[in-house]
């Protein structure tokens, strides 16, 4: 027995064999030969069926809907069935009776009725399958071989009532459908299965269109204009040739042909490379209608002319490929036409005509300001009003004019994970923002300066070639669903940006080797309550200022979601060390009651006071410190070294104050401060002695790495974050020349002046002498290793040159060797054409030819040399020597 498959269209179906017939009538003597055969018969009918167009209503239903195309079509029909189905179970002799394989046909019919409006391409084809097998079935009946009560259609139940056709949408909600056809195509949000879902668009005539109309990821309905103005987009802000090319793409889409289809929908996708591979040989430059939107989004079209180019190359392919009486033609001669037709319209009307909503003027080339051009695509930060600290991570959408001259952008918000909502075990790269739904409005001014966002999966490779190194970069992985919020990891990042920029790639100056990138606990596990339950409620992120990200989100103990990673393994505990030796104390401890002292002290509270007084996520000056050990607790702490505000944050362990200045350093001196690039370098103060602050230096503190990087000691904020402090707290405390507030990362520590006036400190005997070794020691290595490298240099040259010698002499070698072989090829072809001309003399004739060619040069060289004698004589004539005795002109002429 042939073993059970799919046969494809137009392939004849494997016959039975003898043995399987009679184990078919042992087992269900109800069924005859002549009926297996009959089904057969009618399956390959149908399946070669074409009607007058070439169509093939059957090709749709050979394979069963793709689960992840079409996810809702399995919740709408409870038993999908194709014609692979009704091949199967005939190969394999499954059916028990004719009337189960014609309920088969029948369930086919009914489910495309189902599922789709009757003005679908798949509803039609449906019921011409059902035509072409109820006229089979009564062929059958005429030749007795099934019954008129067997060959009736079976009533498969009511089909659920038509609603009303989707109306044509309005410019706006076509373009918002526009906006979101690249983004959801390949949007990576998953549900709670982890399956991706994809928003469908328009499908063409052979799809299948869902009579329910379209749902959004969550299963609601999208069709009423609030729903997608909820989700957030960039406002329309098109030129007036862009509007006009928006309003033919919506005219085309209205007409409809005799047969109640809207035209539109044969030129909405190209067809399928894998069934119609003889389309894209014949048709050299295939183009459909999505594929004429991407470049109208993308700002491919110079003018309405260009678009126009594409417009009639999309229906003159289907005009080649489509025959002249078949629908398809005349839908595209027809929409050809009002093609045209609107196109000129739409030409002859003013500018004015198309100013947006609002009054907004386009600005797509960009706006200058500062000197400097912001365009669509550039990474900006953005004035925060909720914290200075910490400003907007965004990228520019859209760049318009308003009417009173004001210049605008569009941004979409990437939020810090400090401003998300998520599970407790979530991780996050140092530096890492999250995409948003969050399309706002800002006024140019409010852009403080550019920053750029990398993919992860480059961001351990190098650095955006040009980003100067005082800008900040941040690494992104995923979005962020406000409304559920769930982190979904990016599949694609040109679905991130916007449609002009997706195409564009950025160069990159690479590390030497990849970096490993460690994640970090969540930033918020400080706010996750000791008795929190895996029951309880999402916390809700505290807003603040309306046009400004939330001030801080939310962390929970709910289970993670499916398609989080787990939490990375932590670090183990290093080996304990033996303590190195106690430090030479430098500070006087009994100074803790002097006024100095306390006057250090009440600056450290009045600073504390004016960190909190303006918003600062940091401590000004910390005054609890204890030794950190490496935990989880130590990685969390990591992670807001990397925060983006500038002040290094200190990491208190509340509890009992140490003892002494000493234990203070240690958490500065394990976890170095990490400073953001874009907010300018800190410089350091100047102590009542005259000299910086240099606590910690040269001191291999209880607990510390000596070769680890020394931390900052002092730092002030950006001019926006510092000009948001009042003056009069601003003159409270200790500030640089530019009149910044000064922070400390330390506690002050009294140094002891000179014991002698005048006296300069320096450093020991031992230690000048130990650095003189050493610099010796590296000029002798360096000495060794530049003659190491001239000797190889020289190596290298002489070997250069040898093998330069050689290939010379090789291709002398060759040279000779190929004129010989060019002299006997020559004298064999001189030799084949005698032969060919004289036969069996033809020795003697090239001999005779040989010595009269012999005679011949001998002659010439012999007429030559008496004429290059002749020439030298007539030479010599010429010449006058006035070297020899001989007679002059003026002796025998007097006039010389």
């Amino acid at each position: 027995m042939a073993t059970p498959g799919e046969t494809g269209a137009g392939t004849p179906i494997i016959e039975s064999t003898e043995s399987d017939a009679i184990h078919v009538k042992a087992e269900y003597p109800l069924m005859t030969d002549d009926q297996w055969r009959a089904m057969r018969t009618v399956i390959e009918f149908v399946v070669n069926f074409k009607d007058s167009d070439g169509h093939d209503p059957s090709k749709i239903f050979h394979k069963k809907v793709n689960k992840r195309s079409l996810p809702d079509y399995y919740e709408v029909i409870k038993e999908p069935i194709a014609l692979s189905t009704l091949k199967a179970k005939l190969l394999n002799r499954e059916y028990k009776s004719f009337e189960e394989y014609v309920r088969d046909w029948a369930l086919i019919v009914h489910n495309a009725q189902t599922y789709n409006r009757p003005d679908a391409g798949a509803y039609v084809d449906a019921l011409a399958i059902k035509g072409l097998v109820e006229s089979e079935l009564k062929k059958l009946v005429d030749k007795n071989i099934i019954t008129p009560e067997i060959a009736s259609w079976p009533d498969l139940g009511e089909l659920p009532p038509v609603e009303a056709a989707p109306v044509e949408e309005d410019e706006e909600d076509e373009d918002d459908d526009d906006e979101d056809d690249e983004d959801d195509d390949v949007e990576e949000s998953e549900d709670e299965g982890g399956r991706k879902k994809r928003k469908r668009g328009r499908r063409s005539s052979a799809a299948i269109t869902k009579r329910e109309g379209i749902k959004d990821e969550g299963g609601q309905k999208v069709n009423d204009l609030g729903m997608k103005k909820k989700r957030g987009r960039p406002p329309k802000v098109d030129t007036p040739m862009e509007a006009r090319i928006k309003n033919v793409l919506k005219a085309i889409r209205k007409p409809k042909n005799e047969n109640g289809q809207i035209m539109i929908h044969h030129f909405e996708k190209l067809p399928d490379k894998a069934t119609m591979p003889e389309y894209f040989v014949e048709i050299r430059e295939p183009i459909a209608i999505e594929l004429i939107k991407r470049k109208q989004k993308r700002k491919k079209y110079q003018s309405v002319d260009h678009f126009m180019r594409d417009v009639d190359t999309m229906f003159n392919n289907a005009k080649s490929y489509n025959q002249d009486e078949s629908q398809i033609y005349k839908d595209a001669l027809y929409l050809q036409g009002e093609a045209h037709k609107f196109a000129e319209e739409q030409k002859k009307r003013p500018d004015s005509d198309f100013v947006m909503e609002e009054g907004r003027i386009p600005l797509p080339n960009g706006i200058l300001h500062n000197n400097e051009l912001w365009q669509v695509g550039d990474w900006v930060h953005l004035q925060n009003a909720n914290d200075v600290t910490k400003p907007i991570v965004a990228q520019i959408y859209r760049t318009w004019q308003d009417t009173e001259g004001q210049k605008w952008i569009n941004a979409c918000w990437y939020y810090r994970p400090e401003q998300t909502v998520h599970q407790y075990e979530k991780h996050f790269f140092p530096d890492e923002v999250v995409k948003t739904g969050q399309y706002r409005d800002h006024h140019i001014d409010e852009i403080i300066d550019r920053c750029f966002v990398m993919f992860f999966t480059r961001y351990s490779r190098g650095r955006p070639k040009g980003i100067p190194a005082d800008r900040e970069v941040y690494v992104c992985e995923a979005r962020y669903n406000e409304e559920k919020h769930k982190l979904n990891k990016i599949k694609t990042w040109a679905s991130c940006l916007p449609d002009e920029v997706r195409e564009k790639d950025y160069e990159m100056d690479l590390f030497d080797s990849l970096r490993k990138v460690k994640k970090v606990p969540s930033p918020l596990l400080h706010m996750l309550k000791d008795d929190a339950k895996e029951t309880d409620e999402i916390p809700k992120p505290r807003w603040g200022a309306e046009n400004a990200p939330p001030i801080v989100g939310g962390i929970y103990k709910g289970p993670r979601d499916e398609n989080q990673s787990p939490p990375p393994e932590p670090t183990p505990t290093p080996p304990p060390q033996p303590p190195p030796p106690p430090p030479r104390q430098i500070s006087n401890m009994s100074n803790h009651n002097d006024s100095n002292y306390r006057r250090n002290s009440d600056l450290n509270i009045a600073m504390e006071e004016a960190g909190r007084a303006f918003g600062s996520t940091s401590t000004p000056i910390a005054s609890n410190h204890a030794p950190i050990s490496y935990n989880q607790t130590q990685n969390t702490q990591q992670y807001h070294h990397q925060s983006v505000s500038p002040a290094p944050i200190q990491y208190h362990q509340h509890g009992q104050q140490s003892a002494s200045y000493t234990s203070h350093n240690h958490s500065s001196a394990l976890v170095p401060p990490q400073t953001p690039s874009h907010m300018g370098h800190y410089s350091a103060p100047q102590d009542r002695y005259g000299q910086q602050n240099v606590s910690n230096r040269g001191q291999n503190l209880p607990g510390t790495n000596p070769v680890a990087q020394r931390p900052v000691e002092v730092y002030n904020l950006s001019d926006s974050a510092n000009a948001a402090i009042p003056d009069d707290i601003r003159e409270q405390f200790q500030r640089d020349e530019q009149g910044h507030v000064l922070f400390f990362t330390t506690p002050p520590l009294d140094v002891l002046p000179p014991t002698k006036e005048g006296e300069a400190l320096g450093h020991t005997v031992k230690y000048i002498a130990a650095k003189l070794r050493r610099n010796h020691e590296m000029k002798m290595k360096r000495k060794a290793e530049e003659a190491e490298r001239e000797s190889d240099e020289v190596q290298r040259k002489k070997l250069k040159f040898e093998e330069e010698i050689r290939i010379a002499e090789d291709l002398e070698s060759l040279e000779t060797k190929a004129l010989k072989v060019f002299i006997r090829q020559m004298d064999e072809g001189t030799d084949q054409i005698y032969k060919r001309e004289y036969g069996d003399r033809w020795r003697e004739v090239k001999m005779f030819e040989t010595q009269r060619l012999k005679r011949a040069q001998d002659e010439a060289q012999e007429l030559k040399t008496l004429l290059e004698e002749n020439e030298k004589k007539r030479a010599q004539a010429a010449t006058i020597s006035f070297r020899s005795n001989g007679p002059f002109l003026d002796d025998t002429n007097p006039r010389y």
